[in-house]
């Protein structure tokens, strides 16, 4: 029962906010990238409605970086929940073409600015990377995108495309990585309590001494960090959750 009411709040929620961000965004300047920032917030809220403690942090770290490639850890499709609150003003993300077709999620995704490419079209995808990399000094911007491709789903942190890493490289911008804890098995609707999660930006990583031949290094590099990082947040919340469930027990005896 209360899955059925959670699903019911967030389709109730998603339906509203996205038929009133297509007309906010048509009235007022379509596919500007600052409306994906103010949207994101408010889908952020959607954490409230699933029963999870959402800890961002380490957006200290990013203020004198007005450009960058973000990538984050792409686990199932709780993501939704969990990440879009750390996007800071001017970025967006990209996605797949197909994201287009779903029922009003796509065309909000695509009328506040964020970028769509077709990734089975691989010649597509190599003029896009350049596209991208204009694009960020061209309309101030940065880009998020989740390096595996697909979600994890459970198996760890999966092998990086390389096609982030080639856009800072050609743009001449940081990486920033944005790792988020665990939650493959730790969210259900049903659940009163989701316990902990926690998404941490991590320092910008500079690209300058790489060429475009070297980002498969870069990527490898870049995957053994927020690894490393993963398995530390992860530890980090289990600590958390630990003792929050000991001060329940104490408060009820």
């Amino acid at each position: 029962m209360l899955a059925f009411f959670r699903i019911f709040l967030a389709a109730i929620f998603i339906i509203f906010m996205s038929l009133f961000a297509l007309v906010y965004c048509t009235l007022f300047k379509p596919r500007d990238p600052k409306h994906v920032h103010f949207f994101c917030r408010w889908f952020n809220q959607l954490r409230r409605i699933v029963g999870v403690e959402l800890i961002h942090r380490g957006q200290e770290k990013i203020v004198d970086t007005p450009k960058a490639v973000y990538i984050s850890n792409h686990q199932n499709v709780f993501d939704f929940v969990t990440s879009p609150g750390m996007l800071p003003p001017r970025a967006v993300s990209i996605g797949k073409k197909s994201l287009l077709w779903i029922p009003f999620f796509g065309q909000l995704y695509w009328i506040t600015g964020n970028i769509l490419i077709d990734r089975e079209n691989k010649s597509s995808a190599r003029n896009t990377i350049q596209q991208v990399a204009d694009a960020i000094h061209k309309r101030n911007l940065s880009v998020w995108m989740y390096p595996e491709g697909t979600r994890s789903k459970g198996r760890g942190l999966l092998p990086f495309k390389t096609g982030a890493f080639r856009m800072a490289i050609e743009a001449g911008v940081p990486i920033v990585p944005m790792c988020v804890s665990s939650v493959h098995n730790k969210i259900s609707l049903s659940n009163r309590d989701n316990g902990i999660v926690i998404a941490e930006m991590m320092d910008p990583i500079d690209v300058s001494g790489y060429e475009l031949a070297d980002a498969r290094k870069l990527a490898d590099h870049c995957h053994e960090l927020m690894e490393k990082k993963i398995a530390e947040l992860d530890a980090e919340v289990a600590q958390l959750e630990q003792a929050r469930s000991g001060n329940k027990v104490t408060a009820s005896s």
